[in-house]
């Protein structure tokens, strides 16, 4: 009986620290999920702080565009550190993946400097994200900025529970610069933390509706890459922005069908499609638009469709926080992206 009495109070006990355990378990995931619906978001800019411009990805062959950036952020009053080994070339790249690898974390490591500006996209971003150490980014956030191939950064930092910013990169300064004022000035008001409003032209191809969500994404075919890795971005209950360029259609519809495999747009709560520029034609012709291919991939869900919003590569590339919560307003007359504050 003695024995029986004590299997009984050590299966009680048993019981009791498995459900303790669950019991945090459950706590700390939503806890998780209470910090992955509201992004931290990192210190506005003011004057006198300092920015620091570098290369992650592609070469820079024109140092004239880095030194307009430069000139650009000290006319707002902030301070420039420019990468040590940000117009060094190893073939295709800006500097060796260690030489690029080492410039972005000595500014993330850096506490005075309150922002990281992408000198340029192209390609390679993803060939040091695994070696980056965020220990002391997450102490001391900053903003990432930068498009393109900066989704690599984008979505893995996303992924940490931080928001950062789709904007120009340092040779966007390259465009006409009257025709760049308005994606200049909408990336002075996000870094500066200046509301965000956009009103866009009507498309005969949006899908109407109102939706509120995260927004998460950037570039289509380094999304595309990113699936089954550790950077890949989770679209549940978020809105989801899209840009391309220089692919062709059947390249296109390749990239989103393996986006719809993996189930970015099952729980997702509407889509933004910015910029599909310089879109090649092959020798089959495709017979559809890039929108009508879009609609088509994408008919059995009912979130709302937003085409032609101003940003992506071309010379209107207007900032977009992601990760801030924003609200999408989609109408025959007009249509509407307001982020948060």
């Amino acid at each position: 009986m003695l024995n029986r009495n004590k299997k009984w109070i050590f299966t009680v006990l048993l019981l009791s620290v498995f459900w303790h355990t669950f019991s945090n378990t459950t706590n700390h995931q939503e806890q998780f999920q209470k910090m992955n619906n509201k992004l931290i978001k990192p210190s506005y800019l003011k004057i006198g702080d300092t920015i620091a411009i570098l290369a992650t990805a592609g070469i820079i062959r024109d140092k004239s565009p880095i030194l307009k950036a430069v000139a650009l952020a000290e006319s707002w009053g902030l301070k420039v550190i420019v990468g040590k080994n940000t117009f060094n070339q190893a073939n295709h790249f800006a500097g060796k993946d260690q030489e690029r690898l080492n410039d972005f974390q000595e500014a993330l490591d850096n506490k005075n400097v309150k922002a990281i500006w992408c000198a340029r996209g192209g390609y390679g971003t993803v060939r040091i994200i695994d070696d980056v150490d965020f220990t002391n980014f997450k102490k001391y956030p900053k903003w990432i900025i930068g498009y393109s191939d900066i989704t690599v950064l984008h979505s893995h930092i996303h992924n940490l529970g931080f928001e950062t910013l789709h904007a120009i990169l340092g040779t966007s300064m390259d465009f006409n610069e009257e025709k760049n004022k308005p994606s200049i000035q909408s990336f002075k008001k996000a870094l500066f933390g200046e509301p965000l409003t956009y009103s866009v032209k009507e498309s005969k191809y949006n899908k109407m509706g109102h939706e509120k969500g995260q927004l998460v994404g950037g570039n289509l075919a380094i999304l595309q890459s990113l699936l089954g890795s550790n950077s890949s971005i989770n679209t549940k209950n978020k809105i989801l922005f899209l840009e391309e360029i220089g692919e062709y259609h059947y390249q296109i519809d390749r990239m989103l069908y393996a986006l719809k495999r993996a189930g970015y747009f099952d729980n997702c709560k509407g889509l933004i499609i910015g910029g599909m520029t310089k879109i090649r034609k092959n020798t089959t012709p495709w017979g559809q638009t890039i929108e009508a291919l879009i609609l088509d991939i994408t008919k059995e869900y009912n979130f709302p469709i937003l085409f032609d919003f101003p940003a992506g590569h071309d010379i209107e590339n207007n900032a977009m926080i992601l990760g801030r919560n924003i609200d999408l307003y989609v109408t025959k007359e007009f249509s509407v992206v307001k982020f948060s504050e």
